[in-house]
């Protein structure tokens, strides 16, 4: 049995100056989010072998934040191709991860990370949370996903579009 966690990035500054949209910080809304999450997933006894993440700002400011709260988790790996990456790209990102993890957090944006859950759970009513993220994957939000696998590298394949 494998876990992938996907979590969102928390809310983003809009009023921000940042040139670029891959430079927006969290606006303090985003700060308390993730601090909450992080110790949701504390009290959850949440872990996890490897933290693959985009290096967006937004995603870096929720993720230290997020740790922080949480208490220990792994130095992230900053992985380019999560930046607005398409339900496909981060099948592929997951598939690169080392048969040894059993526990995934990975870490990114939207639409990316609601078109993977909505792509790989089935749509037969066994999954409530399901119909929930085709209306809304927020901010902050982390999808729990188990595969029954040894390795998450097959995970891709049920992703349309994969190149795998």
């Amino acid at each position: 049995m494998r876990t992938l966690l996907l979590l969102r990035h928390a809310k983003s500054d809009w009023n921000d100056t940042a040139p670029r949209d891959f430079d927006r910080p969290l606006n303090e809304r985003g700060r308390r989010a993730a601090d909450v999450m992080g110790r949701w997933a504390s009290s959850q006894g949440v872990r996890f072998d490897r933290v693959v993440a985009s290096p967006a700002v937004r995603v870096c400011d929720t993720l230290a934040q997020f740790r922080e709260s949480l208490g220990t988790s792994p130095e992230p790996i900053w992985d380019r191709r999560i930046y607005l990456a398409s339900a496909a790209i981060i099948g592929e990102v997951i598939a690169d991860t080392p048969a040894d993890c059993t526990n995934l957090l990975l870490v990114g944006h939207s639409p990316g990370l609601e078109d993977f859950v909505l792509d790989t759970v089935a749509d037969d009513a066994a999954s409530p949370l399901r119909a929930q993220v085709a209306i809304k994957y927020p901010t902050s939000a982390i999808a729990v996903l188990q595969f029954d696998t040894d390795d998450l590298t097959s995970v891709d394949a049920a992703i349309p579009g994969s190149a795998r």
